[in-house]
């Protein structure tokens, strides 16, 4: 049975290049880091869960709501993932579960999201209210989709099958994905106030001048999620 079913929409991807060293010691065991072009990946990632389902059961006030989550990449096999450095939510019930259960690195803080349509262009918006002030993450794109080729660059950070995570013994706990492939929309603009140092520690403060290889608006769809015994 899958652990979970939602619908993931409207997934905003800023890529940025770093070394393999800032990742290695968070590997889940028996994966490795995954490159393009011989470069490591982390993304920040800003998308909706709606509809969401825990066991088949949709809980009242926990099936609407936005995530914004630090991913990096990894291969354990052939089999391609992500793993997560930090992933942030509005309730603290939700982090307080996916953290005791599944040790997931999940926090809570206040945030809203929201997207527009409006002369063809669509614009996303996520607003996180930090105690030491709001971060903002902002995309926009023409309203046209498309699917990018499994050869291009777009597809290797937006299409994974697989989660990996460690759990509280140090065991690999792996994670099925399953759904379509998702269309992205040309991106036309985006703009982001992120204080990486404050969020995440100061190793990861060299990104606050950096440049993103990529900026990414997936359309997303229904998303299985089912979950392996730990190895």
């Amino acid at each position: 049975m899958n652990f979970l079913t939602a619908r993931w929409s409207n997934l905003v991807l800023i890529n940025y290049a770093v070394a393999p060293e800032i990742l290695e010691p968070r590997l889940p065991r028996g994966t490795k880091v995954d490159l393009l072009d011989g470069h490591a990946f982390v993304s920040l990632v800003a998308f909706h869960f709606e509809d969401t389902r825990v066991l088949g059961i949709p809980w009242p006030g926990f099936r609407d709501f936005t995530e914004v989550n630090l991913r990096f990449y990894v291969r354990a096999g052939r089999d391609r993932g992500v793993a997560f450095v930090r992933e942030l939510v509005p309730q603290r019930f939700v982090a307080a579960v996916a953290r005791a259960i599944y040790n997931e690195p999940y926090s809570a803080v206040a945030m809203t999201g929201a997207i527009r349509r409006r002369d063809r262009v669509v614009e996303v918006a996520h607003k996180l209210n930090f105690p030491f002030g709001a971060q903002r993450i902002r995309v926009r794109a023409k309203d046209r989709p498309f699917t990018p080729p499994p050869t291009s660059e777009a597809h290797w950070f937006k299409e994974h099958r697989w989660g990996f995570n460690r759990d509280h013994f140090g065991r690999t706990i792996r994670y099925e994905v399953d759904h379509p492939t998702w269309q992205v929309y040309p991106v036309i603009g985006w703009k982001l106030d992120w204080d990486w140092a404050r969020i995440y520690g100061g190793e990861w403060a060299h990104l606050q001048r950096a440049k993103p290889r990529s900026v990414l608006l997936a359309v997303g769809s229904k998303v299985s999620v089912s979950v392996q015994s730990p190895t």
